[in-house]
């Protein structure tokens, strides 16, 4: 379905979503969340259908090979669109091979482990595509903003101090390199969005009683730490945005075209992958060849002997 041509299309819409690795990120300054490229909504359905289709392909294609697998990392704050960019952008993918999961408060077990166990434990197998909503990057952003989660990790005191950010990064960065080492491609997508955007959102859920359930009192209490965030975010993505799993940073104010962004994200690390369905051997084409004859064989009188073959040749 995609040609060399599309496969460079996207690589340059997305291009500018990507944070350059080594590069110092300052989030308010370097991505706006409310750039749509100078796109227009009318054009974003059709362009996101494209790319779910897409998808559907390539990750037809990644179960079949089963040598290569996912691992898409979605981060945002409350009311970013983690949930329904999922829902989108996934809509036209075989839900066998894609498995989410989302991170609340650690259980007492995951708290006597080490930070990245949890999340090691919802990993992709091979052909599949794991989706984490949220990830192991609350460790440097929820923990960081409230150190009292970090008291109940429980760490030693040789393993505390001023330097633990720098090196949860450097283990983040190590882990992820270790993954795409062994086959399991890492892509991280931040949905950058604004604080008047997010104010409106919480102000929808509450003036909408069915979207009531959605909003809680702690998402105002986080939103009192905003800048906190955006500085731990800015921080995060400097130093952990690499050649093996770089960041893009999608601006999420417009619902429909972060959707676009995310499919186009995903479909370029599918397409860069490139997996192939398996070719059989000699002894396997012998074998398929005997067994359509032994079927054709048995056509009811006035049926054809292969109704799909017939089919597309008059097509």
């Amino acid at each position: 379905m995609a040609d060399g041509r599309a496969a460079e299309r996207i690589a340059e819409f997305i291009e500018p979503l990507r944070v350059e690795p080594g590069s110092t990120v300052d989030l308010a300054r370097d991505f706006d969340p409310r750039y749509k490229a100078g796109m227009k909504k009318r054009d974003g359905a059709e362009l996101l259908r494209t790319g779910v289709a897409l998808l559907a392909e390539y990750q037809a294609r990644l179960a079949a090979q089963d040598t290569h697998g996912v691992l898409l990392c979605l981060q945002a704050l409350d009311a970013g669109g983690k949930d329904g960019t999922i829902r989108h952008v996934m809509s036209g993918v075989n839900p066998q091979g894609v498995h989410v999961s989302s991170f609340k408060v650690p259980s007492a077990e995951e708290l006597d482990h080490d930070f990245l166990w949890r999340y090691a434990q919802r990993l992709p197998a091979r052909g599949d595509i794991a989706i984490f909503n949220r990830s192991h990057y609350e460790e440097v952003l929820v923990v960081r903003v409230h150190p009292e989660n970090l008291d109940r990790q429980r760490l030693p005191a040789e393993a505390r101090g001023r330097k633990i950010w720098r090196r949860r990064f450097r283990e983040i960065n190590d882990w992820e390199r270790y993954l795409t080492e062994n086959g399991f491609t890492v892509v991280k997508v931040f949905l950058n969005l604004s604080k008047e955007e997010q104010r409106t959102r919480f102000l929808k859920r509450i003036d909408l009683p069915e979207k009531n359930w959605k909003f809680s009192a702690a998402d105002i209490r986080e939103r009192a730490h905003w800048d906190e965030y955006q500085e731990a975010f800015s921080e995060m993505l400097s130093a952990t945005s690499t050649p093996w799993a770089p960041w893009y940073v999608v601006p999420a104010d417009r619902k429909w075209f972060a959707r676009i962004c995310a499919a186009a994200v995903l479909a370029h690390t599918l397409m860069e992958i490139d997996p192939q369905y398996p070719t059989v051997g000699r002894a396997a084409l012998k074998e398929l060849r005997a067994a359509k004859r032994q079927l054709e064989a048995e056509a009811p009188q006035g049926a054809a002997r292969d109704p799909y073959a017939a089919r597309h040749r008059a097509g």
